[in-house]
C-alpha cells in the first residue's frame, strides 16, 4: 500500500513539473491542423478530420480506455491499459518539447505505441479474452468476470485497429524528423 501511494504521488508531481515546463506546440505553426502523421493534432486538427475519425476516438476509443476504471482495483492488465492511455494523454508530449520537435499526430502515434504497448503484450499473451467461464460465488461476480472478459477483447482490438495508424503515422513522423525522406 506504501508502494502504491508512493508511486501515485510521484507520478502526479511528475506530470504537475512536466505539465509546466511543456511547450505545447514547439514548430508546429508551420503544419495544417488535421489527422495526418504530419499536421497538428489539436482541437482544429479533430474538427478537420474525417467524421469517421472523430467517431472512433469519441464514441470507441476514448470510451473503451475509460471503462478499464471499472477493473484497475482489481485486475493488473486493466491498470496497464488505463495507465498507458493516461500516460500518453499527459506526459506523451514531453520528449518532443524538450527536444523542439513539433507534436504532430504522427508524434501522438508514436507516444500511443510506447504508452500502449505494455497492455497490449499483457493482453496478447493472457488472453483474458479467451478465458473460460469458472462458475461465479455470486451473480455480481459472474458478471464482473464476464464484463471484463468484454472489454479485455474490446481493448485488444480498439489498440491493434489503432496501431494500425499509430505504426504508419509514427513511420512517417520519424521519416520527416530525422530528414530521410523515403516516406513524406
Amino acid at each position: 500500500m506504501h508502494k502504491t501511494l508512493s508511486l501515485g504521488a510521484m507520478t502526479l508531481a511528475l506530470i504537475t513539473l512536466m505539465s509546466a515546463i511543456s511547450a505545447t506546440g514547439v514548430g508546429a505553426e508551420e503544419y495544417a491542423k488535421g489527422h495526418g502523421a504530419l499536421e497538428v493534432f489539436d482541437p482544429e486538427g479533430i474538427a478537420n478530420s474525417p467524421q469517421w475519425v472523430q467517431i472512433w476516438i469519441f464514441y470507441i476509443m476514448l470510451p473503451a480506455f475509460a471503462l478499464g476504471l471499472l477493473f484497475v482495483w482489481t485486475k493488473p492488465i486493466a491498470r496497464w491499459v488505463v495507465g498507458g492511455i493516461l500516460a500518453s494523454l499527459f506526459l506523451g508530449e514531453l520528449p518532443f518539447a524538450a527536444l523542439r520537435l513539433p507534436y504532430l499526430s504522427g508524434a501522438i502515434a508514436l507516444a500511443h505505441i510506447v504508452c500502449w504497448s505494455p497492455a497490449l503484450y499483457f493482453l496478447l499473451t493472457q488472453r483474458p479474452f479467451l478465458t473460460a467461464s469458472e462458475p461465479a460465488e455470486s451473480r455480481f461476480v459472474g458478471l464482473y468476470r464476464g464484463a471484463y472478459r468484454a472489454w479485455t477483447g474490446l481493448i485488444t482490438f480498439v489498440i491493434l485497429f489503432s496501431f494500425v495508424f499509430d505504426i504508419r503515422d509514427a513511420a512517417i513522423y520519424i521519416d520527416h524528423m530525422a530528414g530521410i525522406g523515403i516516406l513524406s
